[in-house]
């Protein structure tokens, strides 16, 4: 996943490691002692604003993916804490910014055309109806 040059998200797409920047903070949740001394969990900043790799549309997918995870400044902010050791963490962050920089890159569906019924469709739905409606009033109360 990570090169020595940057992080790859697909064949044709590899952020510049110029463009991440990594720190490491201490973890909460389970591990002892060792959670108040040693600083393992990472938090991934990559600052797509003014990343030159992603294209305007692409840009404005991904803020949009981030969610809460994305600054006012353009910048997307991964946390990572899932794991006790410092690398599995770090590993963890940068593939999860792969992923959401992966589906920025799908463009969207074509917007949905519409559509009217043929005319044989719309008689076939209202003969079916006007049978259906014969069947209930043939249900009624029988006289004697």
């Amino acid at each position: 996943m990570a090169d020595e040059e940057g992080l790859r998200v697909n064949a044709r797409l590899l952020i510049p490691e110029g463009d991440l920047a990594e720190s490491f903070i201490r973890a909460g949740g389970p591990g002892g002692q060792n959670v108040n001394k040693v600083a393992t969990a990472v938090q991934l900043r990559f600052g797509a604003a003014v990343s030159a790799v992603l294209r305007p549309d692409v840009l404005e997918r991904l803020l949009k993916l981030a969610g809460a995870r994305a600054t006012k400044h353009g910048e997307i902010v991964i946390e990572a804490s899932r794991f006790r050791t410092q690398e599995r963490n770090r590993e963890d962050a940068r593939q999860r910014l792969a992923e959401l920089v992966a589906k920025a890159l799908v463009p969207p569906p074509p917007p949905r055309r519409k559509t009217r019924p043929s005319k044989g469709a719309v008689e076939r739905r209202l003969a079916a109806k006007k049978q259906r409606s014969g069947i209930k009033r043939g249900r009624g109360r029988v006289d004697d």
